[in-house]
């Protein structure tokens, strides 16, 4: 379970030290998502939980005439955004997107990774659909099953049983939005609820020390970041050592890559002003 209050601590700060590494992790997702935005009329686009603000810099410097925000929960997130954007039509607020009041109302909301942490989604859901003009339309991309996603699954595998507490698989945090039934149940405020399965190559590391990247990576980011973090040091090392040898196996040709699977989901706002 990952909520809001990790994203304005721990996990927030990570993301925030490692928004270039991450940005590599999905990059093989990302065009594929801008693709899909690209598909739709927007003038005034919001990109909720937009992170280090990879996908707001791109959308803002695809539409010059659009006015693009970013909103995030993590202060550090937005901090790394603001540092790296000098788009004239960008700008970004840190905010919780399930009580946000923009200053213009959206017409497309997007948002790539950053819808799934909600602790009441069908509220925020139906919040944001509320803030938008009528018809807005949303376009969002959000991880399938764990199963169906190796760099979860395989790391999971490695570390000792009992670490990561069970919770409900549509508990807030990186795969509640795996099951559609769930999301459109969620999607409070918004119809015509469409999902494309995509899948794409989750990149873990490139280039010369492609492995050393990749452990960079996974010490800070995903399963086994908490537990490198607080196991025992004889546990640590041997999390370690398997999942070094977990990264080795999946190194080819200066790439680390795991086979990943997500949503792209897109709705229209069933709020009107009348």
């Amino acid at each position: 379970m990952t909520n809001a209050s990790d994203w304005q601590g721990t996990v927030g700060r990570s993301w925030a030290s490692e928004w270039r590494r991450t940005d590599v992790s999905f990059s093989d997702l990302t065009p594929k998502l801008l693709a899909a935005i690209a598909r739709e009329p927007g003038a005034a686009v919001a990109d909720i939980g937009c992170g280090a603000g990879e996908l707001s810099i791109a959308i803002a410097e695809a539409r010059p005439q659009a006015q693009v925000t970013g909103v995030d929960i993590s202060a550090d997130l937005v901090d790394a955004a603001r540092s790296r954007a000098i788009q004239p039509n960008l700008t970004f607020e840190l905010a919780d997107a399930s009580q946000w009041q923009p200053a213009s109302r959206p017409d497309l909301y997007v948002s790539r990774h950053g819808v799934m942490f909600f602790s009441d989604p069908q509220a925020a859901f139906a919040h944001l659909a509320a803030q938008a003009m009528p018809g807005a339309r949303m376009v969002f991309s959000c991880f399938r099953k764990a199963a169906e996603n190796d760099w979860a699954a395989a790391i999971a595998a490695l570390l000792p049983k009992g670490d990561s507490p069970q919770t409900s698989p549509t508990a807030p945090g990186p795969f509640a939005f795996a099951l559609p039934e769930h999301v459109r149940r969620c999607m409070a405020g918004w119809r015509a609820v469409e999902f494309a399965p995509v899948d794409f190559r989750y990149i873990a590391g490139t280039g010369p020390d492609a492995v050393g990247e990749a452990m960079a990576l996974f010490r800070r980011i995903g399963p086994a970041a908490a537990a490198l973090r607080t196991l025992p040091e004889a546990e640590r090392a041997a999390v370690e050592m398997r999942l070094a040898e977990l990264v080795e196996a999946h190194h080819r040709d200066g790439v680390v890559a795991f086979n990943a699977a997500a949503w792209l989901v897109s709705a229209t706002s069933d709020h009107n002003d009348g």
